[in-house]
């Protein structure tokens, strides 16, 4: 923005602003919304398919480029299915806001908000930390601690909640920038390679559980034991992989340590002026400051000091309802109980009278324009499949391979391939799981290609790609939370969708064949 002879910034002028991501997304969105809705008409494709492709288109451009604010847009989405003639009733179009996951998004939002504002984000931190710990090695533990966890929180979005608030602290607690490399690496490893520990086990999380009932159904009986044989060591191989590729990428630093940071910042008053000569010092008008002891500091002279303050009543009160949630998630798993009901439990228990940990503040500070995002993509999801859409697209991309001249390895690559096309219609792996996998494996049934093999190899296709921020919801929350830009959530996508294809390989050639 140019500056004017005060040194002073002007606002940007009306061209800037038309220039900006968002008046370009605004622009795309209209142009789509016009050309769709009156001036092209696709051949083979009905009136009502043309159309709810239209408002997705508009709601791709106004959501990636952030033109208006989520909440906004969502409802706008949802009244052009209505006001387009898509569906019949604004009911119908506002179906997708009626899914447990919109409602389990809510709950555990307002757990991860609960867990930073009694100081557990902290604690957390500080288990994640030793004095010698680097911001290289901080991601490298994060990723470690976030995998272990997934065999008892199956949900990847519960994950991605209860760490939010730890990276936050983290980054503070190297005296990092919210953009720094650091923070970057650790919100791609809590949005794209955190939804991978979820597929490890049978009840790992929502893609594994579809997965495993459409191979019961359409394949073999699969038990818990032989999907874990199965599954478990690709799932390392391509989680470590994607893990060690987010500090790579960004080139996390290995040489400051939590004791630098501490002696920087702690009692030791010449740290910060050591290489300065007299004069700096007296010019610099902060010399003279008194030095002071923040929560930062606090938790990095902690960490070297190896103390730690007395949990408070609130901490015990929060990790004890944390801990049964987690217990009942795995019981749950196990007996068919629904993750959302220890979750409601759980925001209930802290908001009784007595306790009042969650109050009503904490519930209007929840990031709403998330959950309508969700909800919105939904209701399109769900126009999708009732007007035949999603299967035409299928039908479409099929019609112009020629399958019968393909060797089998090429009939593999393709179908995959196909997976991870349609991945990016959706909102979450399992939906994608739903509508993809069946079809392909009715493919593979017709082709004579092993379905066991290619059942699993899309559930890793699916669960390691992700081009969009809101195709994946823990990716959506490290986007809305944290630095990364659509592009960075594009190429880290490519990155692991790489990854796990030579997983693919790897385990279809050497290992499969060994224990199946």
């Amino acid at each position: 923005m140019p500056a004017d002879d005060g040194g002073s910034f002007s606002p940007p002028t009306r061209f800037e602003r038309v220039l900006s991501v968002e008046g370009i997304g605004v622009g795309l969105a209209a142009v789509i919304l016009v050309a769709g809705t009156w001036l092209v008409s696709v051949p083979g494709m009905s009136a009502e398919s043309q159309t709810v492709l239209t408002v997705f288109g508009v709601a791709l451009a106004l959501w990636l480029s952030k033109a208006v604010p989520y909440t906004i847009s969502s409802v706008l989405v949802v009244t052009l299915l209505f006001a387009l003639g898509a569906v019949d009733s604004f009911e119908t179009a506002v179906g997708g806001f009626a899914s447990t996951l919109v409602f389990f998004l809510f709950l555990l939002l307002l757990l991860g908000q609960t867990i930073s504002s009694v100081g557990l984000d902290e604690r957390a931190a500080q288990r994640l930390l030793s004095a010698q710990s680097t911001p290289k090695r901080t991601v490298r533990s994060l990723g470690a601690n976030i995998f272990a966890l997934s065999f008892l929180m199956p949900s990847a979005v519960a994950r991605a909640v209860t760490f939010i608030p730890v990276v936050r602290r983290l980054t503070e607690t190297y005296g990092l920038a919210e953009d720094s490399d650091f923070t970057r690496a650790s919100y791609l490893v809590l949005g794209h390679v955190n939804p991978i520990a979820s597929m490890a086990l049978m009840t790992g999380g929502g893609m594994a559980i579809i997965t495993s009932q459409v191979i019961n159904a359409d394949v073999r009986t699969i038990t818990w034991v032989e999907w874990a044989i199965v599954m478990i060591p690709p799932v390392i191989v391509l989680y470590g992989l994607s893990t060690l590729a987010a500090v790579r990428i960004y080139d996390v630093d290995d040489t400051v340590t939590i004791d630098d940071k501490a002696a920087t910042d702690g009692g030791d008053p010449t740290a910060e002026n050591e290489g300065k000569t007299a004069d700096d010092v007296a010019d610099d008008p902060s010399a003279d400051d008194p030095p002071t002891d923040g929560p930062v500091d606090d938790l990095a002279e902690s960490v070297v000091d190896g103390t730690s303050e007395p949990l408070t009543r609130d901490q015990r009160i929060v990790g004890g309802v944390m801990g049964a949630t987690v217990i009942a998630w795995i019981l749950g798993s196990f007996l068919g109980v629904p993750t959302i009901v220890p979750a409601i439990g759980a925001v209930t228990a802290l908001s009784l009278p007595g306790v009042r940990i969650i109050t009503a503040d904490d519930v209007a500070d929840v990031s709403w324009g998330i959950l309508f995002l969700i909800g919105a993509m939904f209701s399109i999801l769900d126009v999708m499949e009732t007007s035949g859409t999603l299967t035409l697209l299928v039908e479409t991309i099929t019609v112009y391979i020629p399958f019968a001249a393909m060797a089998p390895w090429q009939v593999v690559a393709t179908l995959l391939v196909i997976a991870a096309v349609l991945r990016s219609f959706f909102s979450t792996a399992s939906a994608a799981i739903i509508i993809v996998l069946p079809i392909v494996l009715e493919f593979a049934a017709f082709l004579g290609v092993n379905q066991l093999f290619l059942a699993f190899s899309v559930l890793i296709m699916v669960g390691s790609t992700t081009f969009l921020p809101f195709n994946t919801t823990s990716v959506l929350l490290s986007f809305d939370y944290g630095p990364l830009s659509n592009r960075d959530v594009l190429a880290f996508g490519l990155v692991t969708m790489v990854f796990g294809s030579v997983v693919i390989v790897a385990s279809w050639l050497f290992y499969w064949p060994l224990v199946l």
